[in-house]
């Protein structure tokens, strides 16, 4: 099922974005939301329904022993991304939460990562969901890709 009709987050997000350094509001509003994910100090650098793309800085507090991204602080970026797209793009009927995470690393992560959540429309629908998510390095290489897995039902009646 499509949807068409901005929620609350996605309103949000276009309110909030207006303004000089919106994205850097919004941002720190959604990692207050999911404390864990301020220690990535993540930027959300776009917001559409059906898609995210999340900024981590190289930084040391992010890095491993061999200078690189680590891993981790990459898959907590894609969760972030994920779950952004996933407040603002889910049917207002329904509501999800994850299951999982699958991810391979594809390539060393040597710069700034961008991580990116993305689903078809029709993909909204009763069970179990994968979103598809991807971590590019500055050059456009993919260094982290898989899926995360949810779980997809309706809200119940009120």
């Amino acid at each position: 099922m499509a949807q068409t009709k901005s929620n609350k987050v996605m309103s949000l997000y276009q309110k909030v974005t207006a303004y000089p350094f919106g994205k850097h509001i919004f941002s720190k509003m959604v990692a207050r939301m999911a404390p864990y994910f301020g220690t990535v100090h993540p930027y959300i650098s776009d917001l559409r329904i059906n898609r995210c793309e999340c900024l981590i800085k190289k930084r040391k507090k992010v890095q491993n022993h061999i200078g690189t991204v680590h891993v981790i602080a990459i898959c907590n970026g894609l969760e972030m991304a994920m779950g952004t797209m996933a407040e603002a793009s889910i049917p207002a009927h329904l509501r999800w939460i994850p299951k999982g995470m699958s991810v391979d690393y594809t390539a060393k992560a040597a710069s700034d990562i961008l991580c990116v959540a993305e689903v078809k429309p029709e993909q909204w629908q009763v069970g179990d969901m994968l979103v598809d998510v991807k971590a590019y390095d500055t050059n456009g290489v993919v260094v982290v890709q898989g899926h995360i897995k949810l779980w997809i039902s309706q809200k119940p009646q009120k």
